[in-house]
């Protein structure tokens, strides 16, 4: 079978490669891939940036949708067939990847593969930051940062459903106009240098309850600093490059929260409820209660293509591979 694999952790040491079509073990299952979705991480990971370094040779995409073709002994044949997505370290930029089978999820008939795979982390991800760490509630004012990509769009949708009132932040018209047309109630730029009176000025009480920061970098301060009493700063990620740093009596002049959001732990410490949320996600997007992520598609011929735009922020939507 064809692969994007690497054999060191920079990006001229991955191509397009032959490898052997993977057999399933026990406990596992061989998936025939028909989407693999990259995020900012994945980005990462190619280059050895990221905290977790698989070993070599390594394939890129964890966010995976297929259908299952071959069992291992000790699964049940029943499962052949049957439509799934899974979240692994890697393995998605190729034909087959082989997955333990409690890892496989059903997606619903109605859900295209390409959506399945880019949302299965983001909107998870999102669910768990606004319902789980923030505890969102109706009436409140949450501020979106980045808010067309992909987690902050789902965060978007998921804070209006709450009945929340959502404040969608992005550095160009194209980027705000993408999350207002989610349903947004208000957008700033906060590219300028006077975003935070803008803010203010769309914010009901001029402050926000909750700040949703995939982005990190100069945004950071300001955005805490927007907070009201009893304020909550979700930390997801760093897309600006750089991981700010926050004066240590802010929070205790807010009476306020900075708050990690690690998907990965809510995984592993509550398994059930991850999965019912999933499963709920899934089927909010089948039926349409929900918005499928805007996709970049790209043949698996062009992965290196997909990798690099991971790391682009002037893209608006999910980045996905279909072999």
């Amino acid at each position: 079978m064809r692969a994007y694999a690497g054999t060191a952790y920079q990006i001229d040491a991955f191509s397009l490669v032959d490898v052997p079509v993977p057999v399933p073990g026990p406990g596992e299952v061989r998936l025939h891939i028909r989407a693999a979705a990259l995020g900012f991480v994945d980005g990462l990971m190619v280059q050895g940036r990221y905290q977790i370094r698989p070993p070599l040779p390594y394939v890129p995409g964890g966010e995976i949708a297929g259908v299952i073709d071959a069992v291992g002994p000790e699964v049940a044949g029943n499962l052949i067939g049957r439509r799934v997505a899974t979240w692994q370290l890697g393995g998605g930029l190729g034909e087959y990847v082989v997955v333990p089978a409690n890892e496989a999820d059903p997606i619903p008939d109605a859900l295209p593969f390409e959506a399945a795979a880019a949302m299965l982390v983001d909107y998870q991800t999102a669910h768990y930051a606004l319902f789980h760490r923030a505890q969102l509630r109706a009436g409140e004012t949450i501020l979106v940062l980045g808010a067309a990509g992909a987690v902050a769009s789902a965060a978007v949708q998921l804070a209006l459903q709450t009945g929340a009132y959502v404040i969608a932040a992005a550095s160009t018209n194209e980027k705000r106009q993408a999350a207002l047309d989610l349903g947004a109630h208000a957008s700033v730029d906060y590219g300028l240098d006077n975003w935070r009176d803008a803010l203010k000025s769309v914010a009901p009480s001029g402050t926000v309850d909750v700040v949703f920061d995939p982005v990190g970098g100069s945004t950071f301060e300001p955005a805490f600093r927007s907070l009201g009493k009893d304020g909550r700063h979700l930390v997801l990620g760093f897309t600006a490059g750089r991981i700010p740093s926050l004066p240590a009596n802010l929070p205790l002049l807010k009476s306020a929260s900075l708050v990690g959001v690690d998907i990965r732990h809510f995984l592993a410490s509550q398994p059930e409820a991850a999965q019912r949320a999933k499963s709920s996600l899934f089927d909010l997007v089948a039926t349409g209660k929900l918005k499928a992520p805007q996709l970049i598609t790209y043949p698996l011929a062009q992965a290196a293509q997909a990798i690099d735009a991971t790391t682009e922020r002037a893209k608006t939507g999910k980045v996905v591979v279909l072999p």
